[in-house]
């Protein structure tokens, strides 16, 4: 397994709680989207925020849980290879979200500056699960893409991209 390059991992912090996204009679897309809405600005040095929108259920006992992962893109092998250590939010409850509906949910993981050499080129993954009680109904994953308008949380205001790139000071 390949290794993240010499980076000190910060304790993680979440990015504006759950919101409400829409509240159409359908949801604005059937499988959830992730983005990247923080990517190292003066609010948020060395950081990155992986947001997601999830679409609601029919049933109103399922709850929808999203677990928030950072991976690293290695240009020895050209792929991706997930954070082992401080880039794994774990599933987290979103709540309850009614059919026709979404809702977003996200969270910033912080670093410290890459050491001198090549930046540091990252990239979100959410997987997504819907439950009732503790048995899974549905699963789904997105990987972060550019294009996506999150309900809060973004810096600046409207960013959204699929990577990150983290540079040496």
């Amino acid at each position: 397994m390949a290794r993240l390059p010499a980076l000190a991992v910060l304790p993680l912090a979440l990015l504006a709680g759950a919101a409400p996204a829409t509240t159409a009679a359908q949801p604005a897309s059937p499988r959830p989207w992730a983005t990247v809405n923080v990517c190292d600005t003066a609010a948020h040095p060395n950081a990155i925020g992986v947001r997601a929108s999830m679409p609601g259920a029919r049933r109103p006992q399922v709850r929808v849980y999203a677990r928030f992962r950072v991976q690293w893109h290695d240009p020895a092998d050209g792929l991706w290879h997930n954070l082992l250590t401080g880039g794994d939010s774990g599933f987290v409850s979103v709540g309850r979200v009614k059919a026709g509906a979404a809702r977003e949910s996200g969270q910033v993981f912080r670093y410290q500056a890459p050491k001198a050499g090549a930046p540091l080129l990252l990239r979100g993954r959410v997987d997504v699960q819907w439950r009732i009680g503790r048995t899974v109904v549905r699963r789904a994953d997105a990987l972060t893409a550019k294009g996506h308008r999150s309900a809060a949380g973004s810096d600046p205001k409207g960013y959204s991209a699929a990577t990150c790139t983290l540079k040496a000071p």
